[in-house]
């Protein structure tokens, strides 16, 4: 769209009908592709007046030799070209929507390419699940979006298909890549290096509109690193969501110092990815975040915008609750205390069975109720292993995995939701349990913390301390008032967060990254086309051997960002065969020593 159509659309918008300079009809500029030549000076300072006032960043410089006469544009073909040098526009930007209505999907964004990049789609966490309502908002609307995505190993696949039948769905909906599952957590894969002209080939068959990646990780960074050796036209602009805390896995997860050094190596990486031009906005879905990312990484405030998550309160809800599955959990009347996530060392298991044997150290009544699970059977083991003074006791329920209607009768079917995971960068499942009408009690730390509205709303206690989390668990345990309070005001600010806005919000900034570049695309055309109609034949010829070195410029630095790939997923690699090699150890451990004092035994 070319500058002058872009910023008359915006007008009519906001204002009503474009106005008319003196003497003018507004029907006719309205309609006509040519600007009159008989521009005055005022129609100019008028037309000045108009792009200051749509907050575009448009300047003229009038020509000192021009005589006071204007410059018209000539529209056609979506080219703007010069009639009159008297003014010259220097620079052009799209709109500031930083301020759009909420309620409304903006309707250019229909039948845009959207290229989405996830680590994981379907119902396998709390990201996948909200990437998923995030594609199915956007292709409701009508905007193009194609997945790509690792392969999903939990065969369970919750994805909506947009219709077939149509003249819009021409294009790929889902690809899936393959890639090597992480042997801490199987359901999430790393994926094997892919080039971008191939994802670009398998979706759209050429260039998106649009690059849009969900937590970025090992696909996001192939993508960030190889749109960025691309020349400067053919960089598609990229929205990134930032949700997982990846360097605060590693230092969890890894030995010390090794979880360190990759704490740190994590941060250098992604603040030279992100601080890419390219990169028009990082949403964040809490201050945690936020200071993580301006710290640790260094990216600009102004390049971040929070986004918070919402959740379908048709789903969860208190009307859900089943009283014959608490009286499975609770036959004697107990408190029935609740935690979902994938069962893993990083949620905070550690924290919550000790949690769990001092509230059945002080003669507590409750049932700890688990949901969740790991495709890794060692590490759920490790997990379970702690709470195995309390389980044997008949105080801890290991259910699985629990998805659909299933998991959401477990929620409302609780009495208070224990979050110890400090390490996530939002917690959907807090707003999940708030919006079953089940209270919550946290660590203060993460997005919890900017969820919950302690003492009205639920409670949080300081990371560390234990103590202190068993007396909150306690007090709201005895207290039905109070539970009751925390409930209606934990229900209230579930139903507030509402996905069609949190989708909207995304939708307005892609629209506006898209339409940004495309003013930049018209205007560097209009400066080809200018330096063109000067060239002899000679610049031309010179011209061709330039653009020649440039293109071969550019495939060696895609060569060679290929190779960065490669190498970092060759290290990667072989620190999975180092972990896959360290759970077979402590799998045939027991065996093995088992086997070494039955030999014994019998010498």
């Amino acid at each position: 769209m070319n500058i002058i159509a872009m910023t008359k659309r915006h007008y009519r918008a906001s204002h009503g009908p474009w106005p008319a300079a003196d003497g003018d009809d507004a029907t006719k500029h309205e309609t006509s592709p040519l600007l009159s030549r008989d521009v005055t000076q005022s129609r100019a300072k008028q037309w000045q007046t108009y792009c200051q006032h749509l907050n575009l960043s448009s300047h003229f410089k009038q020509s000192s030799a021009a005589g006071g006469k204007g410059r018209a544009l000539h529209v056609e073909d979506n080219k703007a070209t010069p009639i009159l040098p008297s003014y010259e526009v220097k620079q052009a930007v799209v709109m500031d929507s930083s301020t759009p209505n909420l309620e409304e999907f903006p309707s250019s964004l229909r039948g845009r390419r959207i290229l989405l990049c996830t680590e994981s789609f379907g119902p396998v966490n709390g990201v996948s699940r909200t990437t998923l309502m995030l594609v199915n908002h956007l292709r409701s609307q009508g905007a193009l979006v194609a997945v790509v995505a690792p392969h999903n190993h939990t065969q369970v696949n919750t994805f909506t298909p947009i219709d077939t039948d149509t003249a819009t769905s021409t294009f790929t909906q889902e690809v899936r890549l393959t890639g090597y599952p992480l042997p801490v957590n199987p359901e999430l894969s790393v994926v094997y290096p892919v080039r971008l002209s191939e994802l670009y080939r398998r979706t759209f068959g050429q260039a998106p509109d649009l690059i849009y990646l969900a937590s970025p990780a090992s696909l996001g960074f192939q993508v960030m690193l190889q749109l960025r050796k691309l020349p400067k036209e053919a960089q598609v602009p990229i929205l990134c969501n930032f949700q997982t805390d990846l360097a605060g896995y590693c230092e969890i997860l890894f030995p010390a110092p090794l979880g360190t050094v990759a704490s740190w190596v994590f941060g250098k990486v992604q603040s030279y990815l992100f601080r890419h031009e390219s990169i028009k906005t990082i949403f964040y879905p809490s201050k945690f975040v936020r200071r993580y990312l301006e710290g640790s990484c260094g990216i600009d405030g102004g390049k971040m915008d929070v986004l918070r998550r919402g959740v379908s309160t048709d789903g969860f809800n208190p009307s859900r609750r089943s009283e014959e599955l608490r009286r499975q959990w609770a036959p004697n009347g107990e408190i029935i205390l609740f935690t979902c996530s994938r069962i893993a060392g990083e949620k905070g298991y550690g924290f919550l069975a000790q949690a769990a044997e001092e509230l059945d150290r002080r003669g507590l009544a409750f049932k700890l109720v688990i949901v969740g699970g790991n495709r890794n059977p060692v590490v759920e083991q490790e997990v379970k292993d702690m709470f195995t003074a309390t389980t044997n006791k008949g105080k801890v329920i290991f259910t699985g995995f629990k998805v659909g209607e299933d998991l959401m009768t477990h929620y409302a079917s609780a009495d208070i939701f224990l979050h110890c995971s400090i390490t996530e960068t939002f917690g959907l499942v807090v707003l999940e349990a708030m919006a079953s009408g089940v209270p919550v009690i946290a660590r203060d730390e993460g997005g919890p913390s900017d969820i919950i509205d302690h003492g009205r709303t639920g409670f949080l206690s300081p990371p560390e301390d234990l103590e202190e989390f068993v007396n909150k668990v306690q007090l709201l345990a005895t207290n039905a008032e109070l539970r009751d309070h925390f409930r209606g005001a934990g229900l209230a600010q579930a139903r507030a967060a509402t996905w069609e806005k949190i989708g909207n919000k995304v939708a307005w900034k892609m629209l506006g990254a898209v339409e940004e570049r495309e003013t930049r695309e018209a205007q560097r055309q209009l400066h080809e086309e200018t330096r063109s109609a000067a060239m002899n034949s000679l610049h031309h010829a010179g011209d061709a051997v330039w653009r020649f070195m440039v293109g071969r410029a550019v495939d060696t630095r895609l060569v060679l960002g290929l190779l960065t790939i490669i190498c970092v997923w060759a290290a990667v690699g072989l620190y999975l065969a180092f972990i896959k090699v360290s759970h077979a150890v402590k799998t045939s451990a027991p065996q093995l020593h088992a086997r070494l004092k039955s030999w014994m035994e019998k010498k």
